[in-house]
């Protein structure tokens, strides 16, 4: 879809100044002012470079409230903008609409023009081209789903043509696109709801394809795609479950983005970094950053400086002002604002402070400053910055309105703000210079009433950043597999942190530590299940299980932790992956990764170890952390210290590399397995093998047949409740002599019932019932469900009923309480006495969600205590990672029955 021609000759005009302009720009000498060839006068002050901005009306709804704008929302829809360019940064410089004509022409009024919406300008490198996403008029009476969606478009001033990057209607309308940036290649990274590879990978899991919701579940996940500048080959580069947005190329040739990190709970929109294919994806900044002089804010719509900062927006989620403060941040030295990289440690300042006024308060009801719109840095050699700004005003409390007068407007002043009563005044977004060097600020284009300028940039030229070519960390037979690799040196290091009892050489040498006395032995694979929309299919509340947070997740495999804590594994690409570390029976024993790792096909990542959420030091970033606590084999050729000869290391080697290097690479299985390979057999006794495999099970079984005789890339371990662990307590366990007499019934629900074999009822043994019926408290989940995971009230068998067992209410001194009336006195029973407050007696779940090592009331029962043996391992380790993974209900949204 191409707009070749403005629609008067005066814009036409004005359009060759720009060009003219343009040219100059191209050939001025490298860090000199730009030359002006314009014919109006210049400001003495400004650079002479033309500009592009949006200019909005202020969006008011229906009971002249402001709109809310939601950061979460990416493909919210505000019509009444336009996209404008000037010839030079100045107010006598026109401004010409260069977005109208995609959807009116030359002869429609401009009162009578359709309403669309623009946002996210970006300029290209040479300084010739708009990049932007704009999006087409509501069309009265069709449905949300036949509505248009974000665009990306193009405007090119040297040709005066406008077009939409992706021409097919069909195509360009398949997801909502935004945030459009060029690539040094030409390329344009944006994001999109598309999610083209994710639908793929649904389709190879046996799942329809569709859109995956972001982990709130309100919108579809908005995730970040690269396509060629005539919008063919879409091909999805990022992989989170929320969404990343804001995209920008940096000099190194890498992407800084924000993505929205809410992995098991909601913990902000921070700064990542990745190459343009997707790998090497890290976090940059703002982890613990989000607490800001009261508010929780988070950082978008950044912009790099000429000197390798950072300009990003730092607000709330929610916000009705259009704009509120920016801040220029020190991404180079610190990964938060109060924590500088390792190499940095010795700094004490904080890594972000504000980028224009130091008196915007977005905490206070009137910010003294005003709002800042956008921001965004000229790169001639002056570090002036242009930006759109509200000017801090109000009503004047003074003044008594009478009927039809207008009512005054001042600047805000201290006294004013103190005023109780006090008012804010309209919106007013005006654009302005800043110079650092004068510290004054001049308008360039003058604030009007009930209009809004709210992004702008400056179309010079600035250099290319570096082209990214796949280096070292790039395997071409992985990338041929669709698999990557990833090797963490140890999962004993948590942010340049030894946590072991007597140091990381100790526990990684085999004749000094057992296998049986390392904590961590197993490192089990989860990935993320897409939730489709409820057009797709309707997911309930109760089948995600009692913490939503962590919705549904499916199990890619489990392989060994060696004795040092590394781990070396090929895993699948283009899927969103976390890691648990386990015991030896399965459970997980150190934090859960709350964040999502992706591998790009080839990719060969490395991780130093591990960290805790609440850790501020710094993590996740590789050239911000603290060395390895793991150093490696101490020399090449010979076994690590205490180890098997016949796993002779490199220098510098990880005991997981060295395995990987002498007997190959692992993929990760669906049973656990363990073989000790790391004892030197000449002077130290090997461990047992053992195996917990699905294939000794009794009931069914969470993977394919298909995958049971052969496990690849495709496979997945999905448990559902009702499917995978209610026929656990329903399987016969029943022993019989040889007479056929039974000597034992070890069948969980022969006791955990409310009935006895002869149909008598009875208190279920130890007041749990795990039956499979319809469960009285949520009748989408089954009895035995809700009582292994959720505090019951304890019943009694009374005239052959069961009833909840009711017992006297006492205050915290041990007082009985008794029943009052609404005025706070004793209600008397029919013998003028107090009555007791009866409540139930709460029974504690026998186990805990999202935590197996947390559920010793049900695993000791069956490892130790008078239960032992009752369950295989394969069994154990069945509950095991399905209480780790957080006891969902269902963990495919399909399986799930629908009303």
């Amino acid at each position: 879809m191409v707009f070749n021609s403005l629609h008067s000759s005066t814009k036409k005009s004005a359009l060759r100044a720009v060009a003219l302009l343009l040219s100059a720009t191209l050939v001025s000498a490298c860090g000199e002012s730009v030359v002006s060839q314009s014919n109006e006068e210049p400001d003495p002050v400004v650079v002479d470079i033309p500009i592009a901005f949006v200019k909005r009306t202020l969006p008011i709804d229906e009971e002249g409230m402001r709109v809310v704008n939601d950061l979460r929302n990416p493909a919210e829809f505000v019509p009444g903008a336009a996209l404008y360019i000037k010839a030079r940064a100045a107010v006598s410089s026109a401004e010409i609409n260069i977005t109208d004509r995609a959807f009116s022409d030359g002869d429609t009024a401009q009162d009578a023009a359709p309403l669309y919406d623009v946002k996210d300008i970006e300029v290209s490198y040479d300084g010739t081209k708009l990049l932007f996403a704009m999006r087409a008029p509501e069309i009265e009476g069709a449905d949300e789903d036949e509505q248009p969606t974000w665009n990306i478009w193009e405007y090119d001033i040297s040709t005066d043509v406008l077009r939409r990057v992706i021409a097919s209607d069909i195509v360009a309308e398949a997801g909502e696109d935004t945030s459009p940036v060029y690539l040094p290649d030409g390329r344009i990274v944006f994001s999109s709801t598309r999610q083209r590879t994710n639908q793929a990978i649904l389709i190879d899991e046996g799942k329809a394809q569709y859109s995956a919701l972001e982990e709130s579940l309100n919108v579809e996940a908005s995730v970040l795609h690269v396509m060629d500048a005539n919008g063919s080959d879409i091909t999805q580069i990022s992989f989170n479950q929320s969404h990343d947005i804001d995209p920008l190329v940096m000099p190194n040739g890498k992407i800084l983005f924000t993505r929205w990190d809410q992995a098991a709970g909601d913990k902000g929109m921070h700064l990542y970094q990745m190459n343009p294919d997707g790998s090497e994806l890290e976090i940059v900044y703002g982890r613990h950053s989000h607490e800001l002089n009261g508010d929780n804010v988070h950082f978008v719509k950044s912009r790099i400086t000429p000197d390798g900062d950072v300009l990003a927006a730092v607000r709330e989620y929610t916000r009705d002002t259009l704009g509120g403060n920016y801040y220029r941040i020190d991404v180079q030295q610190y990964i938060d604002s109060n924590t500088p990289i390792a190499s940095s440690d010795s700094l004490s300042e904080p890594g972000q402070t504000a980028a224009l006024f130091d008196n915007i308060d977005t905490h206070a009801p009137i910010s003294a400053g005003g709002y800042v719109g956008a921001l965004y840095p000229l790169f001639d050699g002056s570090n002036r910055q242009l930006f759109a700004w509200s000017q801090c005003r109000v009503y004047d409390p003074e003044q008594e309105v009478a009927e039809g007068e207008t009512r005054t407007i001042l600047p805000c002043s201290d006294a004013l703000l103190a005023n109780e009563n006090i008012e804010a005044a309209p919106l007013l977004y005006g654009l302005w210079m800043y110079d650092p060097q004068t510290n004054t600020q001049q308008v360039i284009a003058t604030p009007q009433e009930g209009v809004a300028y709210t992004e702008l940039v400056s179309m010079e030229q600035r250099g290319f950043p570096a082209d990214y070519t796949p280096g070292e960390n790039y395997d071409d037979t992985l990338a041929s597999e669709g698999l990557g690799r990833i090797h963490i040196r140890s999962v004993y290091d948590f942010a340049g942190d030894d946590v072991t009892p007597s140091g990381i050489e100790v526990m990684a040498n085999p004749s000094l530590t057992a296998a049986s006395e390392r904590p961590v032995r197993f490192v089990r694979v989860v990935k993320s299940v897409s939730i489709p929309d409820e057009d797709v299919i309707d997911v309930e509340r109760s089948d995600f299980g009692p913490s939503r947070n962590l919705l549904m997740r499916d199990i890619i495999g489990y392989s060994t932790v060696e004795p040092d804590g590394s781990v070396l594994l090929d895993l699948p690409a283009n899927i969103p992956l976390s890691f648990e570390f386990l015991d030896v029976r399965g459970k997980r024993v150190l934090p859960r990764h709350d964040n999502w790792v992706q591998l790009v096909p080839g990719e060969v990542k490395t991780c130093n170890g591990c960290h805790t959420q609440d850790s501020t030091l710094p993590h996740g970033r590789l050239d911000a952390e603290y060395p390895s606590i793991n150093l490696g084999a101490p020399s090449t050729g010979v076994a690590h210290p205490g180890a098997n000869p016949a796993l002779f290391a490199d220098m510098g080697e990880t005991m997981a590399q060295t395995k990987s290097r002498v007997l190959g690479a692992t993929y990760p299985l669906a049973d656990i397995l363990y073989e000790d390979v790391w004892s030197n057999p000449q002077n130290t006794p090997l461990s047992d093998a053992f195996a917990y495999a699905y294939g000794d099970m009794q009931s069914a079984i969470p993977i394919s047949q298909s995958c049971a005789q052969n496990w690849t890339s495709l496979c997945r371990i999905t448990i559902n409740y009702p499917d995978h662990i209610q026929p656990l307590f329903e399987v016969d366990r029943r022993s019989f002599d040889d007479a056929g007499m039974l000597v034992s019934d070890t069948t969980c629900i022969s006791c955990h019932t409310p009935t006895d074999s002869d149909g008598v009822t009875q208190v279920p043994a130890a007041q749990l019932d795990l039956t499979n019926q319809v469960s009285l408290d949520n009748p989408d989940q089954l009895t035995g469900y809700r009582e292994l995971l959720f505090t019951d009230a304890e019943v009694e068998l009374v005239d052959g009923v069961l009833l909840d067992r009711l017992v006297e209410a006492v205050d915290g001194n041990g007082n009985p309480i008794f029943e009052r009336d609404e005025d706070g006195e004793l209600i008397l029973d029919p013998e003028g006495n107090p009555i007791v407050v009866m409540v139930t007696v709460p029974v504690a779940p026998s186990a805990r969600a999202s935590s197996a090592l947390a559920s010793e009331r049900f695993f000791t029962l069956f490892e130790t205590g008078s239960h032992a043996n009752w369950l295989s391992d394969a069994e154990l380790k069945l509950m095991a990672e399905w209480l780790d993974l957080g006891a969902q209900y269902y963990n495919n949204p399909f399986d799930a029955p629908q009303d």
